[in-house]
């Protein structure tokens, strides 16, 4: 495919006057076109150049991969294998510590030491070679070292795909305006593959049991290594010559500590809600795994044009901390729904308040703690990705003590209650981050 050129049609976010006509037009009969252009400029823009369409592929493959597996942890931990909720906290607790060691050395590996296609390259083959083991091993000792090593290396993908595809962004003069929209749109592939993934999973479950659905996850981390080795080309580490900033002297500032603290707290909620809601669905409300995957399912039907309206909102000047607190503030709201019904089809609206607050604690999230150390993107990225493992850590630990000993209800009350101790930890950061107009450039130095 040719590329388009440059001028005119990579920077969407030309200033006001540039796009106004030479003769008078009533602001109604304007107003449309610039609209829709800020839509249909960075999809055309994706689509013509290879480097830039070649991350939304990556989304695809990924996202099939997780969706096909996430909502069925905790069913194939429980119910599979046999371990009790206690011990399936502990197992998670376990892999989910090695994957954030794993990820943050290969993250900064990525940045300083080696080529991103490198590092991707390594954790799809441990994706596939780890997903496989899944499918046919049922000791928890070795599951949990085939976890540990395995599926913990794999980890690194997300972060480097969106790493790769910020970097790819700015090799085409993307404007660091525009760049939360352009990553909205590639969370937004991720979101559409989430759409259909739960109920082909299911589908597979019933007539393959879990092997089937962990051999289809092997295979599509299989397929994103070959896409990978096809198409990502070698090059240099973005910041080899660079200095480093360790991560310790970065959060030292303390609104950065309050959002990474924050998205800790709201990590350890998403974990708990994907960990205890197909067991709910289950075991309280007499659901079948069908309607595990319809729940799973209707939530990223609805982030598509959430992701696009939180996206064209930050590329047209608002600032994504308050957006993210709108974010936190719907997840109270929807824990505190789920706690609350008595069918299972009355999650399935419940749902659409899930995708709003997703859409807004990714692609906006992402780019907000890339600008933090703008030279360095994978271990940028992977300051969010570790704000998610470690949330995944604490969340594990704390479902199966909740889950065992006070019931899935419960666990729905204290995500709503650890979501509001989120908010006002981004309340608290408010101040100094927002009357400095610009995430930390000193953060950088």
């Amino acid at each position: 495919m040719l590329p388009l050129p440059y001028p005119g049609q990579l920077r969407i976010a030309a200033p006001r006057s540039s796009l106004e006509p030479a003769c008078p037009v009533e602001p109604a009969l304007q107003d449309p076109i610039p609209q829709m252009e800020r839509i249909l400029g960075p999809t055309r823009t994706l689509l013509a150049h290879r480097d830039l369409f070649i991350v939304l592929i990556f989304n695809l493959l990924l996202g099939l991969a997780f969706s096909f597996v996430s909502p069925f942890y905790s069913m194939f931990g429980t119910i599979e294998v046999g371990m009790s909720n206690w011990t399936f906290g502990i197992f998670m607790t376990i892999t989910s510590v090695a994957g954030i060691v794993l990820s943050t050395v290969l993250a900064r590996w990525s940045d300083t030491r080696f080529s991103r296609r490198s590092i991707l390259l390594l954790g799809c083959a441990s994706g596939a070679a780890g997903y496989a083991g899944y499918a046919y091993v049922r000791s928890v000792f070795w599951l949990t070292v085939i976890g540990s090593f395995g599926i913990g290396i794999s980890s690194i993908a997300f972060s480097q795909i969106f790493a790769y595809g910020r970097e790819a962004l700015d090799r085409y003069g993307i404007p660091d305006e525009d760049a939360p929209l352009y990553m909205n749109i590639y969370r937004l592939t991720l979101s559409l593959a989430w759409t259909v993934g739960p109920g082909a999973a299911a589908w597979v479950m019933v007539r393959y049991s879990y092997k089937g659905i962990f051999l289809v996850c092997a295979g599509l981390f299989l397929c994103l290594f070959v896409t990978v080795w096809l198409y990502v080309p070698s090059r240099p580490p973005t910041a080899a010559g660079a200095q480093r900033v360790p991560l310790a002297r970065l959060l030292k500032r303390s609104d950065l500590l309050c959002y990474f603290s924050a998205f800790v707290l709201v990590f350890i909620c998403m974990t708990m809600g994907i960990m205890n809601l197909p067991l709910m669905i289950l075991q309280s409300l007499g659901g079948t795994e069908k309607q595990v995957g319809i729940a799973y399912s209707v939530a990223p039907f609805f982030e598509l044009p959430f992701l696009v309206l939180f996206g064209l909102a930050a590329a047209k000047g608002s600032k994504p901390a308050p957006m993210i607190r709108l974010g936190v503030v719907i997840g109270v709201a929807y824990y505190l729904l789920l706690s609350q019904v008595r069918a299972p089809w009355q999650i399935y609206p419940i749902q659409i308040l899930s995708a709003a607050m997703i859409a807004v604690l990714s692609g906006i999230a992402i780019t907000f703690f890339q600008s933090y150390i703008p030279n360095q993107p994978g271990t940028a990225t992977n300051l969010y990705t570790n704000a998610n493992r470690i949330g995944s850590t604490v969340g594990y630990l704390c479902y199966g003590f909740l889950a065992s000993g006070f019931g899935h209800r419960t666990v729905f009350h204290v995500c709503a209650g650890v979501c509001a101790a989120a908010f006002v930890l981004l309340w608290l950061a408010r101040e100094e981050h927002e009357s400095s107009g610009t995430p930390a450039p000193e953060a950088a130095r």
